[in-house]
C-alpha cells in the first residue's frame, strides 16, 4: 500500500511565509531553502574522526573541524543547487519536490548556478586557508562524485547507492584530514556501512511511498524491489554491528575495550529501532527518523555516552 506524501501540508506554510516577505527577502529565503538547511547536520560527521581520536581539544582540533564542517556545508549546498536545476522538469511533476524554489520558479536557474560556482570556490579554498590542502582534495573528490551523480550515476542502480553513501564517508575523511587524525580501517569500515545502510533505507522508503511512480521520478528505482532493498538494509546493519564489535574487541586497554563493547549494545538497539521506523510507509525523510524519533535519539545518546566514557 502506498501512502501519498503530504504535499499540501508541506507547501502551504512555505507559500504563506514567502508571501509575507519583500522581493529581496523572498530571494534569500528561496536560496536558503535550496541549500537544504535540514541536511546541514550531516556535515557534523567531520567531527567523528577527531572525537574518536580524542584530538578535538587540541589546537588543531575543534576550529579546524569547524572549518571543515563549514566547507562541506558550502560544497553540499552547491550540489543541491545544481541538482535542483538539473531536476527542475522532473521535480515539477513530483508531489512535493515541485515546491522547490527552482522547480516552482521562485529562484532562477541562472542564479542557482552562479551561487553554486561561488560556493564551490569558497569550499575548495578553505583547506588552503587553514593550511590543510588534503581537506580541499577531499572536498574536490566529494564534488566530483556528487556532480557525476547528478549528471549520470544517479540513474545507475547500486552505483547510485554507493555515491550517496560516499558523501557521508568523505565528510568523515575530510574531518580527519583537517585535524590530522588518521582514521583506522575499522573506523572507516563502520562509517561506510552505516552510510550505505542509510542510503539503502532512503531508497526503500521512497519506493514504498511512491510505488510505481517512483521510477518516473528516479529512473534507477526500476532496478530495485522493496524486498531486495529491505534485505540489503538488514544485511548491512548486521555486518555493521559485527564490524563495530570486532573493532571494540581489538581496542587497547581493558577498560576502553569493555566500555566500547558495552556501547555496541546501544548501537545495536539504535539499528533495530531504525529498522522498525523504516519498515513503515512514511514520507518523512530518513534523516528525520534518525534525528527526531525519541526512542532513536535515546539510543544514539546512550551509545555516545558509553563511547565517550570508554575514551
Amino acid at each position: 500500500m502506498t501512502v501519498p506524501p503530504p504535499a499540501a501540508q508541506a507547501t502551504e506554510p512555505q507559500a504563506t511565509q514567502s508571501a509575507r516577505l519583500s522581493a529581496p527577502a523572498k530571494w534569500v529565503w528561496a536560496v536558503l531553502q535550496s541549500t537544504r538547511p535540514r541536511q546541514w547536520p550531516k556535515n557534523l560527521l567531520v567531527f567523528a574522526a577527531p572525537l574518536a581520536g580524542d584530538t578535538v581539544g587540541r589546537d588543531d582540533g575543534f576550529l579546524y573541524a569547524l572549518a571543515a564542517a563549514i566547507a562541506f556545508v558550502l560544497a553540499s549546498s552547491a550540489v543541491y543547487l545544481v541538482n535542483d536545476v538539473v531536476d527542475a522538469e522532473r521535480d515539477r511533476s513530483h508531489p512535493y519536490k515541485r515546491s522547490r524554489p527552482v522547480a516552482s520558479g521562485r529562484l532562477a536557474a541562472s542564479h542557482a548556478i552562479a551561487l553554486a560556482v561561488g560556493f564551490v570556490a569558497v569550499a575548495l579554498c578553505v583547506g588552503f586557508v587553514i593550511g590543510e590542502p588534503l581537506l580541499s582534495a577531499t572536498i574536490a573528490v566529494y564534488l566530483t562524485v556528487s556532480f557525476l551523480y547528478s549528471a549520470w550515476l544517479k540513474h545507475v542502480p547500486v552505483v547510485e547507492l554507493a555515491c550517496v553513501a560516499s558523501g557521508f564517508v568523505l565528510r568523515v575523511v575530510g574531518g580527519a584530514a583537517a585535524t590530522h587524525v588518521p582514521p583506522s580501517g575499522w573506523f572507516l569500515l563502520v562509517c561506510s556501512l552505516g552510510a550505505l545502510m542509510v542510503a539503502t533505507a532512503k531508497r526503500y522508503t521512497e519506493l514504498t511511498v511512491l510505488g510505481a511512480d517512483s521510477a518516473r521520478h528516479r529512473p534507477a528505482m526500476r532496478g530495485y524491489s522493496p524486498r531486495v532493498l529491505r534485505l540489503a538494509q538488514r544485511a548491512v546493519s548486521v555486518i555493521m554491528i559485527v564490524s563495530y564489535v570486532l573493532w571494540a574487541a581489538t581496542e587497547p586497554g581493558a577498560r576502553t575495550r569493555a566500555w566500547h563493547l558495552v556501547s555496541s549494545v546501544a548501537l545495536a538497539a539504535a539499528l533495530v529501532r531504525f529498522d522498525r521506523l523504516t519498515a513503515r510507509a512514511t514520507s518523512k525523510p530518513v534523516e528525520d527518523l534518525i534525528a527526531r524519533d525519541p526512542v532513536m535519539v535515546s539510543c544514539e545518546l546512550g551509545w555516545l555516552v558509553l563511547f565517550a566514557i570508554g575514551m
